[in-house]
């Protein structure tokens, strides 16, 4: 990661878990004061989203380190553990907030359930702007700078949002006459956290295990190789992610009858064109076959 692209995502990230943090204090004094386990399950959201940020600040510092002569190929893979990480908070948050709705059903049926108040409601709406307000800013550095765990952190956000949203259902359902409507959508923000949560989860053991890029790039990069003068055949085409990264390998036949300088320049052709054409490839790894 370049240094601008580095310092902007701390920036984004340090500015992340301040909001994150006054947001969660507010909801969960609202949520209290208001009387809704949605709100107050949604502070919870949020207060896990300050300690998800410090993990990506975590991620990408080890992430942007150079390669070394114990780490000769980088270390991108560490923002990959950061992710998983990150899946891992989104978890367990989920199952705690599914939990504390559960309680509140049973709490409902036993004729024990308050109705929140408009504070409540105020706090929801606030939440809802300021979290997708946070979700743009963060996507958008995010792909600037081809950050997964960042790109998580996003999520985290949107998800937030949609979770007040929820939230916002339930209060306003239960102020209708609907008090079980507010933990109801407790359980629904539960299962919605756990969806966003299994994908992460997903794509960071993905780019821990050596997955091949999409089907998409790979056929990119198959058009731009035959495409090349000289290369008679494309024999091999190989791809792994790498954290953030993309390492190629790559076999090519040549008339057998060109000079190694020759081969050379038509490998050395492949080469530039990947790692120019796709900016995610870390290194291309480039074999001559003569035939």
């Amino acid at each position: 990661m370049k240094e601008n692209d580095y310092n902007t995502t701390m920036k984004v990230s340090y500015a992340s878990i301040i909001i994150n943090f006054i947001l969660s204090a507010f909801k969960f004094i609202a949520g209290i004061i208001g009387k809704s386990s949605a709100m107050i399950s949604d502070a919870v959201h949020s207060l896990s989203d300050v300690l998800s940020t410090i993990i990506v600040i975590i991620g990408i510092r080890f992430s942007n380190k150079k390669s070394d002569d114990t780490h000769q190929y980088g270390h991108e893979r560490f923002e990959s553990i950061a992710t998983l990480f990150l899946s891992m908070i989104l978890l367990v948050t989920a199952l705690g907030i599914g939990y504390t709705g559960t309680s509140k059903i049973i709490d409902g049926i036993n004729g024990n359930i308050k109705v929140p108040t408009l504070i409540a409601l105020i706090a929801s709406i606030i939440s809802i702007i300021v979290k997708e307000w946070m979700y743009q800013i963060t996507k958008k550095v995010a792909k600037k700078v081809n950050s997964s765990a960042l790109l998580a952190d996003a999520w985290h956000h949107r998800s937030d949002a949609l979770s007040s949203i929820g939230s916002l259902i339930g209060i306003v359902g239960a102020q209708m006459g609907l008090p079980i409507l507010d933990p109801i959508m407790s359980i629904i923000i539960c299962l919605f956290i756990l969806k966003v949560a299994l994908e992460i989860l997903i794509d960071s053991i993905y780019k821990l295990v050596d997955k091949a890029c999409d089907e998409k790039t790979i056929e990119k990069m198959t058009i731009l190789i035959n495409n090349i003068d000289g290369v008679l055949k494309l024999d091999l085409l190989q791809t792994r992610l790498f954290g953030s990264k993309i390492y190629v390998d790559v076999e090519v036949s040549v008339d057998k009858n060109k000079t190694l300088e020759e081969s050379h320049r038509i490998a050395h052709l492949i080469h530039d064109d990947i790692e120019n054409n796709f900016i995610n490839v870390k290194h291309c790894m480039v074999h001559v076959n003569p035939k």
